[in-house]
């Protein structure tokens, strides 16, 4: 279904261990026989990133999406689980932008996916940390912050 619909690139936010809980060990596998291109980042069930892993996740989504290419964050084998690729999407969201703030992100995000986005304080903390944390890592990298925005 994701290579019919164009998907070129998938982020799958999931542990190994929930490939084999849902009976799917060769999921990436597959993923990659259809020529989607997969980019593995485990995070464990209603946890967040490190900031490093995270910078990582969007240095490389940023890729993906700057070069137009059809991509696809999964938190959840199963398809159900909603608050690891919104907790993605929402830094990315941050990041690209200096004007959103992080409560307005998570209301957008909860208006397009539900009440049950960002489902965790330790979600909602991370978002609302965000960008000093960000900051603080840039800074260690000699890297400046930066957004699309400016």
């Amino acid at each position: 279904e994701l290579k019919k619909h164009g998907t070129q690139d998938i982020f799958v936010l999931c542990t190994r261990g929930e490939f084999l809980r849902y009976r799917v060990p060769n999921l990436m596998d597959t993923y990659q026989q259809h020529e989607i291109c997969v980019h593995h980042y485990p995070i464990p069930d209603g946890d967040v990133p490190d900031i490093a892993m995270c910078c990582k996740i969007l240095e490389e989504l940023r890729s993906c999406l700057e070069s137009n290419r059809k991509t696809v964050i999964q938190c959840s084998v199963a398809f159900t689980d909603i608050c690891h690729s919104l907790t993605v999407a929402a830094c990315l969201l941050l990041q690209l932008s200096d004007t959103l703030a992080p409560q307005q992100v998570i209301d957008n995000l909860r208006s397009l996916r539900g009440s049950g986005a960002i489902q965790t304080i330790k979600q909602y903390n991370y978002l609302h940390d965000f960008r000093e944390k960000l900051a603080a890592h840039l800074a260690t990298k000699g890297t400046a912050l930066r957004s699309v925005s400016r």
